[in-house]
């Protein structure tokens, strides 16, 4: 589903916000970014829509801020967990339809579901998942969580596999994986209906299971 250019609250310019805020603003979105250090607000104020000095304790700054106006809002501070939680109530309070949060702990997780947080965003805790499953092991170049346990995993192709047909590999069978497709530099190159050779630089593409894809990466 695509959406048009919505309008983002960003609470809490520090780097994670800062970097969201940057990012949809790359992607033509109208950004209101806020923080209560200047210094913060002046590093931001030429590349968003507007950047300005804000308390999110305080509801009335929030809607004369424009805030309440947003389709989401995300409040990106997590190290002060009281300003956190009044940041989150807040925009509910001011009818924020949708609000992200990011949490430092399980306590403070768990608070911003009770307040019907959207989502509660471990940035450090799902960065380091993230690299520990890429650096586990070196055939693995990247990969997506899709929820329910099932994860889209990018290959690369080990020198067992060049000149092999995709069609010959275990995956399905014996994996219970699904292939996606090939990437072969820029281009889509095969799925498991295509009859296509692996070369050396090839992508596989696998979407399956945790411990599915682990022991099919383990097998080559």
């Amino acid at each position: 589903m695509a959406y048009g250019k919505r309008t983002f609250g960003i609470i809490g310019l520090g780097i994670f916000g800062s970097t969201v805020a940057n990012e949809l603003a790359r992607f033509g979105n109208h950004i209101i970014g806020i923080d209560v250090n200047e210094q913060a607000v002046t590093n931001m104020a030429d590349k968003i829509s507007q950047a300005m000095i804000v308390d999110a304790r305080d509801d009335a700054a929030l809607r004369e801020a424009g805030i309440g106006d947003c389709d989401v809002g995300l409040v990106a501070m997590g190290d002060d967990l009281e300003a956190s939680i009044l940041a989150v109530m807040n925009l509910k309070l001011i009818g924020v339809p949708i609000v992200w949060a990011k949490a430092r702990t399980k306590t403070h997780h768990r608070i911003l579901l009770k307040l019907g947080v959207d989502r509660v965003i471990h940035p450090e805790l799902e960065v380091g998942q993230h690299i520990a499953q890429v650096l586990n092991n070196p055939l693995v170049r990247d990969y997506v969580s899709l929820g329910n346990g099932y994860h889209v995993v990018n290959f690369r192709i080990p020198k067992s596999l060049e000149g092999r047909k995709l069609s010959d590999l275990p995956h399905t069978k014996d994996y219970n994986l699904r292939c996606v497709g090939v990437m072969r530099g820029t281009e889509f190159a095969g799925q498991d209906s295509t009859d296509c050779t692996l070369q050396g630089d090839d992508l596989l593409l696998l979407l399956g299971q945790r411990k599915d894809l682990h022991d099919f990466a383990e097998s080559l």
